[in-house]
């Protein structure tokens, strides 16, 4: 490793960090813009800050693994993406959720649905879900960068998380969002272009596209037996249908991460930042063209590390990586690309890692500052000062959790997370933006019951979190309470979010609507 290249590739990107940390740290006088940036957001920095926060190391780490670990079928993922949390959530949500922010002044998501159904003690819950839940994501996010440098540049893992917190904490802290959406789109530039030269090297390692996937086609019979039980048949086709992988697929990481992707509350804020609908529009064209590159290179090039594993070392991608999906893409750089990429790459990684990280501390530390104690004690006034303890106290819980967290969970803890956002708040956030008649009491009893749901089927449902947690085992005597297929494999947000939905919409039939100026207000073009 050429330790001086090394150096001057991370003193400039240290040097831009603290460069636009710094003009945002200027820019930002008041608690609008700390927490939405004043609204007035350019809209590409727009773009790339919601696609920089959206796919982070768990996408290219975790779900790039995945992808070694069972193949192409992960690709419908990125259109989902594309097509749910882009094209649906720019149009659908975003030009509502940036007119209602700003007709009700909500300069955060859990201030947008307390605002709009005029209940602090809402605000207050849906910050308590999110300080909870987030550092989950937030862990992954972490764990994912430091496998990288701990595979490629030989550092100890501990190091490398304490090393992200830290950088990442210093500019959200200071910075706030006009600070962490600049540095976001600076990160989001590096990394589309990380990507794309990624996937062309692999082709050209691999002797071109055709070559690549047709050999990856040809590999099907050394799938191992175990993964064949689960419903494995080959790197470049779906799983067979109604088996175990396919549920997992299709229910826990299409599903969960794809519809959940319109309930996360890093996201929602970004359509506060902007000042009109034509900004937003503007900012579809950006974020799908980040998304597909950046999510899609990691897709397939993880499938295709396969092929290059079983010509270098005689083995698939998961027997090279010793059994951790994690390690599969930072092993692949390491051993296939040329050096100077390594450090390229290394940029990508850590720019998806703390752009994702800087988005998510921002807005637990919001939601624990400015909506949680802002509202426990009354206070009123406009002071940071709470919303940066905030975030202080959730980059903590992350990194501790980051630490006690077993291998191969990154992608499986962003798809909880995403999973339990889309049952709490995906019902109660198209409600709050487009149904008059949603009252309070409904509300109330969707997130409450979208959590709860998720939460049983985690601890008692799904055997992926249920056995590693030993609840049920302790009180029942098996891993699951429901042992016939396909009830073990099927995610927990497959019935959490219907059944969130449908008290919605029974409860606020039969509980008193809010008055009439105020609800007209919320919906004021």
């Amino acid at each position: 490793m050429d330790i001086l290249t090394l150096i001057i590739i991370l003193a400039f990107f240290l040097g831009a960090i603290g460069y636009f940390g710094y003009l945002g740290y200027k820019q930002t006088t008041n608690q609008s813009d700390y927490l939405v940036a004043g609204r007035s957001t350019h809209p590409f920095v727009m773009a790339m800050s919601y696609g920089a926060a959206f796919i982070s190391t768990s996408a290219i780490v975790g779900f790039g693994g995945v992808a070694g670990l069972f193949g192409l079928g992960l690709m419908y993922l990125p259109l989902m993406n594309i097509g749910i949390g882009v094209l649906a959530a720019f149009l659908i949500f975003g030009i509502r959720t940036r007119r209602m922010g700003q007709n009700l002044n909500a300069r955060t998501f859990p201030e947008l649905l307390g605002n709009r159904f005029k209940s602090n003690n809402l605000k207050m819950v849906c910050a308590a879900i999110i300080f909870l839940f987030m550092p989950l994501y937030s862990s992954v996010v972490l764990i994912g960068g430091a496998r990288f440098l701990q595979e490629v540049m030989s550092v100890e893992y501990e190091i490398a998380l304490l090393i992200f917190a830290g950088v990442v904490a210093v500019y959200v802290i200071f910075g706030g969002l006009k600070g962490v959406m600049m540095i976001d789109a600076f990160m989001g530039s590096i990394m589309l272009a990380g990507m794309i030269f990624l996937l062309t090297m692999t082709y050209v390692k691999l002797g071109g596209v055709i070559e690549a996937h047709q050999q990856l086609t040809d590999m099907a019979n050394l799938v191992p037996a175990s993964l064949q039980a689960k419903g494995h048949i080959g790197w470049s086709c779906m799983p067979t249908f109604n088996s175990e992988w396919w549920w997992t697929l299709v229910s826990s990481l299409m599903l969960g991460v794809g519809i959940g992707a319109l309930a996360q509350p890093q996201l929602a804020v970004r359509f506060m930042t902007v000042k009109s609908t034509r900004e937003l529009n503007r900012g579809i064209l950006v974020g799908s063209i980040f998304i597909l590159f950046t999510a899609g290179t990691a897709y397939v090039v993880g499938a295709l590390s396969n092929v290059y594993f079983l010509k270098t070392s005689g083995k698939i991608a998961i027997d090279a990586a010793q059994g951790n999906s994690d390690l599969i893409i930072p092993l692949f750089i390491n051993q296939a690309m040329p050096k100077f990429f390594v450090y390229i790459f290394a940029l990508t990684l850590l720019s998806a890692a703390m752009s994702t990280l800087s988005s998510l501390f921002h807005v637990t530390g919001s939601a624990l500052g400015h909506d949680f104690f802002r509202n426990l004690y009354k206070r009123r006034s406009d002071n940071m000062i709470i919303s940066k303890i905030g975030i202080c106290l959730g980059i903590v819980a992350s990194v501790i959790l980051a630490f006690i967290l077993p291998i191969g969970i990154v992608a499986r803890g962003t798809s909880i997370f995403f999973g339990v956002c889309a049952a709490a708040f995906m019902p109660s956030y198209f409600a709050a933006i487009y149904w008059k008649g949603a009252t309070k009491a409904g509300i109330w009893a969707s997130i409450l019951v979208g959590v709860i749901v998720s939460l049983f089927g985690l601890i008692f449902l799904h055997e992926k979190e249920s056995a590693a947690l030993g609840i049920c085992r302790a009180i029942s005597g098996k891993d699951v309470l429901i042992e016939t297929f396909p009830w073990p494999y099927v995610d927990t947000m497959v019935y959490a979010l219907p059944i969130s939905i449908i008290v919605l919409v029974l409860v606020s039939l039969c509980t008193p609507k809010l008055n009439t100026p105020h609800v007209n207000r919320c919906f004021k073009k």
